[in-house]
């Protein structure tokens, strides 16, 4: 794979790169019109394919929050089309990485030393290079070790970065008003999180000593002494990718294993610490020899405040939802309705949700679970079109929800299709056997 010899840093730089991958857009939509003119039976399959390779291929060499954005968008497959999902799903663990001169350059400016003067063996060649970081094999007293070098610059780009996806992620979601500001407060401030590696070595160290019982489950060592703001090194963990996993394996009673111990460490983080591992994309898991999961990566940790799990998992039981006095006072105290709506809006989206919670939270009213059901994901995909295409709901203001929906929404949407991929049938409150 082709390295990367600079990455721009500067907002100018930045932005000059944004409007090149904007001229290809547009003339993408050109090529498009042009021979829906001719042939008015033509698809945006072509379309999509061309506007999501252009995309990816400029945000991939920015990386930083705008490749994140993408990731997160990856996870989406029910909201974008699949053209995009395929091409954004290569930023969860394929990336052109930086150069080896690039490498030590910033290893130097982060941690005061060359790589060489800390390690026994450092392989300037990653071995994995995603949004916000690349990640080195390297060897000390004989342990060996993954190293994780942050890009230079993406720490502070975030802001800028996030001004220039905002108009596209204002469209997208059909956002209106200053109260989208709170949800790009949320993403700002979760971006400016990950950049800090000492804040995410707490983290992991906070997270895997307390989910340490959890059967089937393994995490790395953490280094402090060899860890500062902007590097992170801990224990190499041998194994494959979850996707990879996934793909390759036949045998139900070691996806039931591997699902299990995934759906218990994040009902444990959730139910009983109260934060959570917000980035479950395949990229941060991987599978080793003995079919043990393993996480590695706790860069986006989101806590769960109280006043909003309390209401959230309210709705997760049938008899709440289908208790309309109750459903409505819960639908207030999530930000989900508002005092001000109108009769019809109150009423369009209380229909909607209710809907989409009635679907969504039936894995938690059963003793057990198959997430390679069909019926659900059909279900999930039909009332996503169903809104997708909904022209009363384009004319409302899309602005719905807590702020703490956005991790927490993605948390489970990736973990129901990390599930899914699996092909997992798991004992829904087996994690309380940890408690």
């Amino acid at each position: 794979m082709k390295t990367l010899d600079k990455i721009p840093t500067s907002k100018l730089g930045r932005t000059t790169e944004l409007v090149k991958t904007g001229v290809k857009v547009g003339g993408n939509y050109l090529k498009y019109y042009s021979k829906k003119a001719v042939n008015p039976k033509t698809t945006r399959d072509q379309l999509n394919e061309d506007n999501a390779t252009d995309i990816y291929d400029g945000l991939k060499n920015l990386k930083g929050s705008a490749l994140k954005v993408a990731q997160m968008l990856s996870m989406e497959k029910n909201l974008l089309p699949n053209a995009y999902v395929e091409r954004f799903s290569l930023s969860q663990f394929s990336v052109p990485p930086l150069s080896a001169p690039l490498v030590r350059k910033t290893f130097k400016k982060y941690h005061g030393k060359y790589p060489e003067e800390l390690y026994d063996t450092f392989a300037t060649q990653s071995v994995n290079a995603a949004s916000i970081g690349q990640v080195h094999k390297a060897v000390k007293d004989g342990k060996k070790l993954a190293v994780k070098i942050q890009y230079p610059g993406v720490a502070d780009s975030i802001s800028s970065d996030l001004a220039m996806v905002k108009p596209i992620a204002i469209r997208m979601f059909n956002l209106k008003g200053k109260d989208s500001e709170k949800y790009f407060k949320e993403l700002e401030g979760k971006l400016l999180e990950e950049t800090d590696y000492v804040l995410e070595v707490k983290q992991s160290k906070e997270i895997t000593e307390a989910c340490s019982d959890i059967a089937n489950l393994s995490f790395p060592k953490y280094y402090e002494e060899l860890s500062s703001k902007r590097i992170i090194t801990m224990d190499w963990m041998p194994g494959i990718h979850l996707s990879e996993f996934a793909k390759q394996n036949t045998n139900q009673e070691t996806a039931n294993k591997i699902g299990q111990a995934l759906w218990d460490f994040y009902m444990y983080q959730m139910h009983v610490l109260k934060a959570v591992h917000a980035d479950p994309h395949p990229g941060n898991f991987l599978v080793d020899n003995d079919d043990n999961l393993v996480a590695i990566d706790f860069g986006c940790v989101k806590k769960v405040p109280l006043e909003f799990y309390t209401p959230y998992f309210e709705l997760a039981i049938k008899e709440n939802i289908e208790n309309p006095e109750f459903f409505n006072q819960k639908m207030l105290e999530l930000e989900i309705l508002k005092e001000q709506d109108s009769p019809q809006e109150r009423a369009f989206f209380s229909e909607m949700f209710h809907e989409m919670l009635s679907l969504f939270t039936t894995p938690f009213q059963m003793e057990t679970f198959d997430f390679a059901d069909e019926r659900f994901w059909n279900g999930i995909t039909e009332l996503s079109e169903k809104y997708s295409k909904d022209t009363e709901l384009r004319k409302m203001n899309g602005n719905r929800g807590s702020k703490h929906f956005l991790y927490i929404n993605r948390t489970f949407f990736g973990l129901y299709n990390l599930l899914h991929d699996l092909g997992s049938t798991i004992r829904v409150k087996n994690f309380e056997k940890y408690l």
